[in-house]
């Protein structure tokens, strides 16, 4: 069983899979936009002044904190990208 929580919980430096987006239309296809889809690996960087850093595909992307509370990630484990 694999522990599934929101990406503002998720440990900062640990990359995770997205599995799920809990939002409506606008935000998914916001998010669509940044590669924050499921199943896209990604890197939590942490928080800075209220933003929630994330790295996708070697970008990095600021969320507000109710953003990353919707998307839904699982630890990766074994062989994963090299964010850089």
């Amino acid at each position: 069983m694999t522990s599934r929580i929101p990406l503002a919980m998720y440990p900062t430096g640990q990359t995770c899979r997205i599995c799920d987006v809990c939002a409506g239309k606008g935000l998914k296809r916001r998010l669509m936009e940044m590669g924050l889809t499921p199943e896209s690996i990604i890197q939590p960087l942490g928080c800075n002044r209220g933003s929630f850093l994330v790295l996708v595909n070697g970008t990095r992307y600021a969320l507000g904190r109710g953003m990353a509370n919707k998307i839904i990630v699982e630890p990766v484990y074994g062989e994963v990208p090299q964010f850089g």
